[in-house]
């Protein structure tokens, strides 16, 4: 199983990115696939999460509004549109992925990682 994520920059502060988490090996249908960022010096840190093809989907309250996750089907990526970006978002972000239940806010519920890509927002 490997989960790839892509769509990271260097953007300046109100710009948007949206970032793309795509899934190899396994769909994540009857699972969930999540988001996580960890800025430096700082734990890791749970951002959103979809489950069941998108119909149910988490978002963390630090970030609502700004942030929306999104997945059509269960073979397409899981999408992560980030809005009025702030310096303060800058952070790796990881997407992840479970087929076990628990806390989706947890990060030691999820058994598969990305690899991270670096979003970075200038003032």
């Amino acid at each position: 199983v490997q989960l790839q994520a892509s769509g990271g920059g260097l953007v300046q502060a109100g710009g948007s990115l949206r970032l793309a988490c795509a899934a190899s090996g396994r769909t994540f249908s009857g699972g969930v696939l999540g988001w996580f960022r960890q800025a430096p010096g700082k734990e890791r840190e749970f951002v959103a999460a979809v489950r069941h093809y998108g119909r149910s989907t988490r978002v963390a309250d630090s970030v609502k509004g700004r942030f929306t996750i999104s997945r059509d089907n269960a073979e397409a990526p899981v999408y992560l549109q980030i809005n009025s970006l702030k310096p303060e978002d800058t952070a790796v972000y990881y997407c992840a992925g479970t087929y076990r239940p628990g806390e989706l806010w947890n990060p030691s519920t999820y058994d598969y990682w990305g690899q991270g890509t670096l979003v970075t927002v200038s003032s």
